[in-house]
């Protein structure tokens, strides 16, 4: 059985820079343009490097969100991946919870259609940020997890090999499969989409499922009242900085010392 991967992947703004509707406390997303989240280059380029060592191997980018969420996979699609699908779930993307629910609710359809052994993810999104998801996924899966994973050593259809890191170290890990594997940026260089592969994501049919395709019911409703956004603030502007003045080096630096000594900072 040749191996059958999926990795997740979000559609994110493309910018930092969001303006924040202080009546309402959320970014204001009316004409931002969204992208494939950063983190998740990764993980789809070790979907794609798996891909080419094993002849036959297939793999598939899975998102989640409001329909525009099909943006993210058929980025995935130009930079390598063979096909894509996208559980249309408006909101659920904004918790890390109901994510993993809708998520691993699609992967459940992609794996009867043909079994799944690897699950794939970035290490976190530049929006929610909550690194909660790949572990989430894994949990309701029941399926193994092992996350910060800086390198694959070895893989086959029952068990991989992979690099772990840790705050003291690496460890190796040698999971059973089917399995999900969170990825960091140490894992590798992505590449940039090729205009072949740009024409292919065009053209590429994908797999939608909606609610009632997966099922989800009260269940993900739990999910998006347990954790929500209560508001979101802008950085405060950073404090003018102090300029030192001397007539030499050495007048400039006693003045420094003076000024972090009077502040506490020496």
């Amino acid at each position: 059985m040749a191996l059958n991967i999926v990795v997740c992947v979000k559609n994110t703004p493309a910018t930092t820079a969001l303006a924040v509707d202080p009546s309402t406390g959320k970014a204001k997303l009316d004409g931002i343009q969204f992208a494939l989240n950063p983190f998740d280059e990764y993980a789809v380029e070790e979907a794609v490097r798996i891909k080419e060592r094993f002849p036959g191997a297939k793999t598939t980018a899975l998102a989640l969100g409001p329909e525009r969420a099909e943006g993210a996979v058929r980025e995935a699609i130009a930079r390598g991946v063979d096909a894509g699908a996208v559980a249309v779930l408006p909101g659920w993307e904004e918790s890390p919870y109901a994510a993993a629910i809708g998520l691993a609710k699609a992967i459940l359809k992609l794996h009867a259609e043909s079994p799944v052994h690897l699950v794939l993810f970035g290490k976190s999104t530049n929006d929610v940020a909550s690194g909660l998801v790949g572990a989430l996924v894994a949990a309701r899966l029941d399926w193994p997890a092992v996350i910060s994973v800086k390198k694959i050593d070895a893989v086959d259809e029952k068990e991989a090999t992979v690099h772990r890191m840790m705050e003291d170290g690496v460890d190796l890990v040698k999971t059973p499969l089917p399995a999900v594997i969170g990825t960091v940026k140490e894992i590798n260089d992505p590449r940039l989409p090729s205009l072949k592969g740009k024409m292919a994501a065009k053209k590429a049919e994908l797999k939608i499922y909606r609610d009632a395709d997966l099922g989800v019911g009260a269940e993900a409703d739990a999910a998006l009242k347990a954790v929500s956004l209560a508001k979101l603030s802008p950085f405060p502007p950073r404090p003018a900085g102090v300029r030192v003045d001397g007539v030499s080096p050495q007048d400039k630096a006693q003045k420094l010392v003076a000024i972090l000594a009077e502040r506490r900072v020496i």
